[in-house]
């Protein structure tokens, strides 16, 4: 089963390859101490592969969930969504302006490299780029200096409220490391750009890479020198994506993998039921939605002229054709939090107003249509992930199938990630699916900065679709230094209201988070963001 996995082609013996590469960087690290060889091995198998090695490649947040065994921020989220002190060990504000992180001392890289105020202002460098995919994670950064070894001040534009929630999910690279490979300057997963970061890591987590198969295995070992007290007792994580659906489940009944994160919903009784086999389940903060392009022209529409979704009389159509209740029933099993908001209700800037939706009119979808002169219809291409989000090909097929009956004329364009991410960067489609999750924020500037705002700096960084507008803007720049909670909740309260009133976009569901372990799996923490922390996961 999963043996098969490791068969290979041309592509397999580059990737050993590169894994051997891996392996022997690690070995030039230094041995392994017997002492952190003895711990238990988990086996994880995943849904997809991570997008690459490179913490700064892609805004993915399963990328980054991963690689957070790896590589660290100034400050971490623990498993209640608290912040917490990391590689920065305090912090303090020395103007509205300007804040003062004193890092941690005694911390060093997987490579050996002392950790110092260095490695953190090129890492905020490179991050902030204007050729990184993650630089709208760290919207309001302008610079930072080094006052001594320890010690980093870190400016920010104006009055920002979200910095330390930002900074989670910045990790920091050794500048050392970076010079010698040359690796200064962010890589891009999405637009195929690639370096040395892509295939080797040097991080200073709780492990380390050991060796690197893409699309076949990865290994994670123990980190013996890590800063931090264990509460894991995990000497390996053998990471290994397996995107078949019949495949991850068999492999976590036979007992081929301990633990997988995407437990596919049509065979929880299942697993359920199976001895030996526990099921986590849970609702994810990350509302899923479908965005439609406000470019001038649709790439694959029939409609040459014009952008029919340009007319909200078109965008309300298309809401009021979905029958939700049937998508949840049938594509999301029940499981599904059917919701009229782009952000979900634990998160700041939502309201109870919001969460109303467009009844299903499937009559009054078609006769928007033709009030906007439509009669007829027309076509266009529905962009969807095969490995993306929670059963995205159903909930894809099912929403295609009910604009079909509307009269619209659906294409719908199903493929992997890898595939349909440089097509959605590039903006060469007509609607896509769109899941966001508002991190690292945990709050609704999260969405309002990277997806709605129009791009200007690292604002709009998502905004794949030309969805920005001034009065958005305007909202957004100011919630976005507004140090009143209330005022700034009112702030972005408003921009979502005025998504909602223009139907940006179609709101569909919160997603369903269903783990599965084996019961040699004795502690995991889930968390409503869905990311997992082995570091924190002890195995009998």
């Amino acid at each position: 089963m999963l043996r098969s996995l490791g068969r290979m082609g041309a592509a397999g013996r580059r990737g050993w390859l590169m894994g051997a590469a891996v392996a022997l960087g690690l070995a030039a690290f230094g041995a392994m101490p017997a002492e952190a060889q003895q711990g238990k091995v988990l086996k994880w198998g995943a849904a997809r592969e991570i997008a690459s090695l490179d913490p700064y490649s892609f805004g993915d947040t399963f990328t980054l969930a991963t690689l957070n065994h790896v590589y660290e921020g100034l400050v971490r989220y623990t498993g209640e969504l608290g912040i917490e002190p990391a590689l920065a060990e305090s912090w303090e504000t020395v103007s509205p302006t300007i804040w003062r992180f004193k890092l941690r001392r005694g911390v060093a890289f997987h490579g050996g490299e002392a950790f110092t105020a260095d490695d953190v202002v090129a890492s905020l460098q490179r991050v902030s780029h204007e050729t990184s995919p993650l630089k709208g994670n760290l919207p309001a950064y302008k610079s930072s200096r080094k006052i001594d070894d320890h010690t980093v001040e870190i400016e920010v534009t104006g009055p920002y409220p979200l910095l330390l929630n930002d900074l989670t999910n910045i990790f920091i690279l050794s500048k050392t490391w970076m010079e010698k490979n040359n690796a200064l300057l962010p890589t891009d997963s999405g637009k195929g750009i690639k370096g040395y970061a892509t295939d080797n890591a040097n991080g200073t987590g709780p492990f380390m890479v050991e060796s690197r198969r893409p699309d076949a295995r990865t290994v994670f070992v123990v980190n013996p020198k890590w800063w931090d007290k264990p509460q894991h007792n995990l000497a390996r994580i053998e990471f290994t994506p397996i995107a078949s659906a019949a495949t991850r489940v068999a492999a976590m009944l036979s007992g081929e993998i301990d633990f997988t994160n995407v437990a596919p919903l049509q065979d929880l009784p299942r697993l359920s039921a199976a001895p030996g086999v526990k099921v986590m389940q849970s609702s994810e903060l990350r509302t899923v939605y479908f965005a439609m392009n406000l470019k001038d022209q649709l790439p694959n529409s029939d409609v040459k002229d014009r952008n029919p979704f340009k007319d909200v009389r078109v965008r309300e159509a298309l809401y009021r054709a979905i029958d939700i209740d049937a998508v949840h029933r049938r594509a999301m099993r029940g499981l599904s939090r059917n919701t009229g908001a782009i952000v979900a209700p634990a998160i700041p800037g939502y309201q109870p107003a919001q969460d109303v939706r467009l009844p299903f009119d499937l009559d009054g979808a078609k006769k928007l249509l033709a009030d906007a002169g439509f009669p007829n219809g027309f076509g266009f291409t529905l962009n969807c992930v095969s490995d993306g989000l929670v059963n995205e090909e159903e909930f894809c097929q099912a929403v295609a199938a009910m604009w079909t009956r509307a009269g619209l004329k659906v294409t719908l364009d199903l493929a992997p990630r890898s595939q349909q991410t440089p097509k959605r960067v590039r903006g060469e489609f007509d609607v896509i699916s769109f899941g966001w999750a508002n991190e690292p924020m945990i709050d609704a500037y999260s969405i309002l900065i990277q997806v709605i705002r129009s791009k200007s700096g690292t604002g709009g960084v998502f905004n794949w679709g030309d969805w920005g507008r001034a009065d958005m803007d305007a909202l957004i720049d100011a919630a976005g230094v507004e140090l009143d909670r209330p005022k700034r909740i009112a702030l972005m309260s408003e921009a979502l209201n005025i998504i909602k009133r223009e139907h940006l976009f179609i709101p569909m569901h919160q997603q369903p988070m269903a783990w599965a372990i084996r019961g040699n799996v004795a502690a995991m923490v889930q968390a409503s963001d869905n990311k997992p922390r082995l570091w924190l996961t002890k195995m009998n």
